[in-house]
């Protein structure tokens, strides 16, 4: 049988995987490879949590393979070279892939392509990660969708989900004279253990990922509408991480939701699909405005007024000390797990933006080394919403107030308490806002910030002014 390479990427799953599936239907024998190129990511190359995960995707892709028969090549170095290497030691035919999204990757990719077209060999590019593509949708004028709500009619009216298929049984096997590298020797892996709390609740892998989807179907799905903007419960799907990496195609989900549905339950799986088509709403404005990773989209915020970033106010940000409970929450939930609940993401980003006026770019960037499933489309889209820059964005002149929000969305402070353990022994009402209670924090929670480091008052009322004078 002939020989294909079928380079992985982000799409670390055997079960419905078109670039494997097609290589397999063309005939082909495939040699699975991995190319760590992380300087070829440009500025946005993986984080310290997201390689972390990639660690172990990519462990349990390996032991996928190894389970049919085949194995996975790793290697480093420039793509088109160890692309070359390998064609020239295998003897491949043909090079089958999952397409990527990034404004660095996608170039890279059409010149790789384009040369290996050239070298008489067969090249097929797929859609592994969306419902729809970034060009599939147009608006009437025949540009680019900037607001959400008709992109999800477009997108739902054109929705053409292909069909789903289990793993290959087996696969042939890869010829022992190409040589691997070590995963270790990709330097993945932390070495001081600081990812120790990332594992405790998720598994990465294809088996972690079916696995988040049944728990979802039989469990937080049934209250998904009342329940997904509570942090305090395990009211999401918890599949973020495993769409990020490819671990379940998005259409699997769908397909595994619409076999679900009742009039009991239409309004949650509608919810649902509609955050999945968020997700490809956000790889759409991405592939249009590729400049929007470290620009606003909406021009005008060019020249705001955006506070100089005091280091010790971004550290405590970072870090959880701000003084304000639901923001500290989340950014511990997020050091800790790799995580954060959306609701408390768009506080602690709503907090940054607003309260302490700091360009979006700088929590942008905090994330994409702190999350698991930092993902540039959707950190993008998600800090320029938030900050009132971007496509569809809340206005600016929206500053979430994070004692309300901690009120309304983790009403018995159970969250808090959990991530911000000193306020744990504080009654429910001194949790939302522990300076009001001095007394009392000072006596339960010595080592609580007295007060928060800027007024929530004054810090919206300074970002009021400089949102009025930008539209001067």
């Amino acid at each position: 049988m002939p020989l294909a390479l079928v380079w992985f990427r982000n799409d670390f799953r055997l079960a419905d995987n078109p670039a494997l599936l097609a290589a397999v239907e063309a005939g082909y024998d495939p040699l699975p490879v991995y190319i760590h190129a992380p300087h070829e990511e440009g500025r946005w190359r993986r984080g310290a949590a997201s390689n972390a995960w990639l660690h172990r995707s990519l462990q349990a892709l390996g032991e996928d393979l190894a389970q049919r028969g085949s194995r996975l090549i790793l290697r480093q170095g420039d793509s088109d070279k160890v692309l070359q290497a390998l064609i020239a030691q295998s003897g491949a035919q043909a090079v089958y892939w999952n397409r990527k999204y990034e404004p660095a990757t996608q170039p890279r990719d059409a010149a790789i392509k384009q040369s290996l077209k050239e070298q008489g060999l067969h090249v097929q590019s797929c859609n592994g990660a969306l419902l729809s593509e970034p060009w599939d949708l147009r608006t009437k004028s025949g540009g680019p969708y900037k607001v959400f709500t008709p992109f999800y009619r477009a997108a739902m009216a054109q929705l053409k989900l292909p069909a789903t298929g289990d793993a290959p049984a087996s696969l042939p096997s890869v010829p022992d004279s190409l040589e691997s590298q070590t995963l270790a020797q990709l330097g993945l892996a932390p070495a001081l253990g600081w990812d120790a709390g990332f594992w405790e609740a998720r598994q990465p892998g294809e088996a972690g990922a079916m696995e988040a989807l049944e728990v979802f179907l039989d469990g937080a799905l049934h209250g998904y509408v009342e329940q997904r903007d509570r942090p305090d419960r395990v009211g999401t799907s918890r599949l973020s991480p495993h769409l990020h990496f490819g671990e379940i195609a998005p259409w699997r989900v769908v397909q595994a939701l619409e076999a679900r549905r009742s009039a009991k339950l239409a309004a949650q799986i509608d919810a649902y699909i509609r955050q999945l088509v968020w997700r490809d709403f956000a790889y759409h404005l991405l592939h249009h405005f590729p400049h929007t990773v470290e620009h606003n989209l909406n021009p005008r915020f060019e020249h705001f007024n955006w506070a100089k970033a005091s280091p010790s106010k971004l550290h405590a940000w970072q870090r959880g000390l701000t003084g304000v409970p639901i923001v500290d929450a989340g950014m511990r939930e997020l050091w800790t797990t790799g995580v954060m609940h959306n609701r408390v993401r768009m506080i602690v980003a709503s907090y940054l933006t607003k309260h302490l006026r700091v360009h979006w770019l700088q929590g942008a960037q905090w994330f994409w080394d702190t999350l698991v499933d930092a993902d540039l489309a959707n950190n993008t889209l998600g800090w320029q919403w938030v900050a009132g820059t971007g496509a569809d964005a809340s206005p600016y002149f929206r500053v979430f107030n994070p004692v309300t929000q901690a009120q309304k969305f983790d009403p018995e402070g159970r969250y808090i308490a959990q991530w911000v353990t000193e306020l744990a022994k504080l009654p429910l009402p001194a949790r939302f806002a522990p300076w009001e209670k001095p007394d009392l924090l000072q006596r339960l929670a010595p080592d609580y910030p007295r007060q928060p480091i800027v007024d929530l008052a004054q810090g919206r009322e300074d970002a009021l002014a400089a949102y009025a004078a930008s539209k001067g």
